[in-house]
């Protein structure tokens, strides 16, 4: 059935030989309508297959009840925590919420967002592939409020939320040079990727506080998954023993994951190694060799991230804000030895 032919609410009056309003207050206000009248609208409905368009509901009603959610990557599982969040944040605010994943592809989130902005919904929550200030500029342009999530801007340009990506770096190196490592290595990706970058700095910084008794290399790799981490693992058995790191702390989980499962086939680790990675994903949880990682917050940004963007959307004095959640250590086999 084509959008031409599809039946409308005055083919459910015909049908159930009542007027137009009587079947609005059916679907809105069934209180106000007689039990008999309402069992001749509902049979109509089901008769007909009748299905209400709530997006034009919405408008003539002068709001969207829907907010559109749009990340990076669903595989990791950061992700779907901020996804789970929100969608309770949302529940809790009598809104739906829209998930869209641009699997790491800059012209699907593009895609997405302009699908988020045609359908005017109330507000959009994106976790960007990458910074992606324009993107956003260009949606409250036309009055849709737009917070980003995982990416600071500037708070007069409105809201954000980020994990203190910087921090997790400096508890990742901190817990391997804790644990006696003294030639670690940071395997990450581009720079241009904010958090990542954020990473290497606070690895940096904790390197920086032994004056001199640790060093500290960077592996680069082309993305942040676990076939690069099983890459960046082979070019670190390529070297002398001598030359190897003893400590490795991966940008991501994935790419910690696949250091390990090239790493452990020729050395023992943590004895020879140890890795940590960030994210607390899942993956590494049910690794062979469990992985200590750096967890994000995520369920607690996506509710954050729905209470910021409500206010925004119905608070004529709401003023944005830049919210900085906290990371935390979590050891596990992979970096601490018995």
């Amino acid at each position: 059935m084509t959008t031409k032919n599809m039946p409308s609410m005055s083919d459910v009056a015909a049908r159930a030989g009542v007027a137009i309003g009587t079947v609005s207050n059916a679907l809105n206000h069934p209180d106000k309508v007689a039990e008999a009248t309402l069992e001749r609208v509902h049979r109509a409905i089901d008769e007909l297959g009748f299905v209400r368009n709530n997006q034009a509901r919405s408008l003539a009603m002068g709001r969207s009840t829907t907010l559109g959610l749009a990340v990076t990557d669903i595989g990791n599982s950061f992700f779907v925590d901020i996804a789970r969040g929100a969608e309770e944040g949302a529940a809790t605010k009598g809104m739906t919420l829209l998930l869209a994943n641009s699997d790491n592809d800059y012209t699907k989130q593009e895609t997405y967002l302009d699908l988020f902005d045609q359908a005017r919904f109330a507000g959009i929550l994106l976790a960007p592939y990458e910074a992606a200030p324009e993107s956003a500029h260009r949606l409250r342009k036309h009055g849709r409020p737009v917070l980003l999530l995982n990416v600071a801007v500037p708070v007069e340009d409105g809201c954000s939320i980020v994990v203190d990506n910087e921090q997790g770096g400096y508890l990742a190196a901190r817990h391997l040079i804790d644990e006696g490592r003294r030639r670690l290595a940071f395997v990450g990706g581009p720079d241009r990727l904010e958090p990542l970058l954020e990473r290497r700095l606070g690895a940096e910084r904790a390197v920086a506080e032994t004056n001199g008794a640790v060093t500290l290399e960077e592996i680069i790799v082309p993305a942040v998954n676990a076939p690069d981490g099983r890459a960046a693992g082979a070019r670190i058995l390529d070297r002398p023993a001598s030359q190897r790191p003893d400590g490795v702390f991966a940008a991501t989980d994935l790419l910690a994951l696949g250091l390990v499962q090239t790493l452990s086939a020729s050395l023992r680790i943590p004895h020879d190694l140890a890795v940590i990675g960030y994210d607390n994903n899942s993956a590494v949880r049910e690794s062979a060799i469990p992985i200590s990682t750096i967890a994000q917050p995520g369920r607690e940004m996506g509710q954050i991230g729905v209470d910021l963007l409500m206010s925004e959307v119905g608070d004529p004095e709401h003023r944005h804000e830049h919210v900085v959640l906290a990371p935390t250590l979590i050891v596990r086999a992979s970096s601490f030895a018995d």
